[in-house]
Parts: C-alpha cells; sequence; structure tokens
C-alpha cells in the first residue's frame, strides 16, 4: 500500500463537520496527517472571525486536542523555504513550505487554483480536494474510512445524527463522492 503524507491546509479544518472527519481519518493510521501552528492560527481566526459565539479558548482546546491525537502531525523548520517558493497568492507559500518540509506528496485544499501542478510537480506534491482525497483513501482501505465515519457519527451528541443526516452534513462539506462512497455502508455506520 501506498505511504500518504497530506497536509492539510486551513480551509478543509475550517468548518468543524469537515475538520472532525479529517482528524478522524488521520487516527486510523493508514496515512500520515500535518499542519503547522500557522496553519492552525488561519482556521481559528476565520472561525473566530465568522462565529462570535465561539471563543479562542474554545478553539485552542480543539487545536490542543488535533495535536495530542495525531502522531507526529506538527511541522516545523519550513520557515526558511517560503521565500523561495513561487505560488499564484504569496499568502500560500508557507502550506506549500510546510509541505516540502514533512515530505508530503498531497496538499488536502479547497482552494486547488492557489497551488497549480506545476508549481507543485518538482516536488513531487500535489493539491487534492478534500473529497478526492477522501475517496482516494476509501479506495485503499475502505474499513478504515468507514470505521473514522462510524466514530465521527458516534461522536455527535448535539444533537445526534442518525446515518442519513450524517451524511447528508458530508455532502454539505463538499463530500459527494465521499457519501456515494459510504451510502453502499451505511447499515454499519
Amino acid at each position: 500500500m501506498e505511504t500518504i503524507t497530506a497536509l492539510y491546509d486551513a480551509c478543509t479544518l475550517y468548518p468543524a463537520p469537515l475538520r472532525d472527519f479529517l482528524v478522524r481519518l488521520a487516527m486510523t493510521d493508514t496515512f500520515y496527517a500535518r499542519w503547522t501552528d500557522q496553519i492552525h492560527e488561519e482556521w481559528i481566526r476565520n472561525v473566530l472571525a465568522n462565529r462570535p459565539d465561539l471563543t479562542r479558548v474554545q478553539l485552542e482546546r480543539t487545536r490542543h486536542m488535533m495535536n495530542i491525537h495525531i502522531r507526529d502531525c506538527l511541522v516545523t523548520g519550513y520557515e526558511p523555504l517560503i521565500e523561495k517558493l513561487n505560488l499564484p497568492d504569496p499568502g500560500d507559500r508557507h502550506v506549500l513550505a510546510a509541505a516540502i518540509r514533512a515530505e508530503a506528496n498531497v496538499i488536502v485544499t479547497f482552494n486547488l487554483t492557489d497551488f497549480p501542478a506545476d508549481r507543485l510537480g518538482p516536488y513531487g506534491i500535489k493539491a487534492m480536494h478534500p473529497d478526492n482525497f477522501i475517496a482516494h483513501l476509501f479506495d485503499l482501505s475502505p474499513n478504515a474510512v468507514c470505521a473514522a465515519a462510524k466514530r465521527h457519527r458516534g461522536s455527535l451528541h448535539n444533537p445526534p445524527k442518525t446515518v442519513e443526516e450524517y451524511l447528508d452534513n458530508l455532502a454539505k462539506q463538499q463530500l459527494p463522492k465521499t457519501v456515494a462512497r459510504l451510502m453502499p455502508f451505511a447499515h454499519v455506520l
């Protein structure tokens, strides 16, 4: 089986349902998930800007829980690479620098145009939409993805979700391929 190291872009860590599912997937140990404190700051800043009902303390707890539950997730020492990189949005260079430093082969992001193949290719990295990434994981290890989905759905208590509601919520996270792959396994979710 191929070894996948995936760097999660901040846009995949907000909203919470997608972040929670991606973290649960990382807990399966079928791939390595990576991020940086700078990526954490970016998603936390965006959540606070859009959700005044949440506090930094709550989000820092989420950050802490992510960091302690995913082995070797934090990438450090990537900063010297940033200035040498060229991307359409210079603000995204830190993501590519972290991916290079982590020896990632995938950047999981919604912002595919910000990470053109010709800029990532020389580093052996490709950008993947979260739906394509999860569908790929499903193709490699359907049991692991189903188990992660089951644990994710089981963690939802306020309110609890039926399987149908859970899959509908994943669809709202722009994950139609993932939902299509999970539907035949709804009885085990």
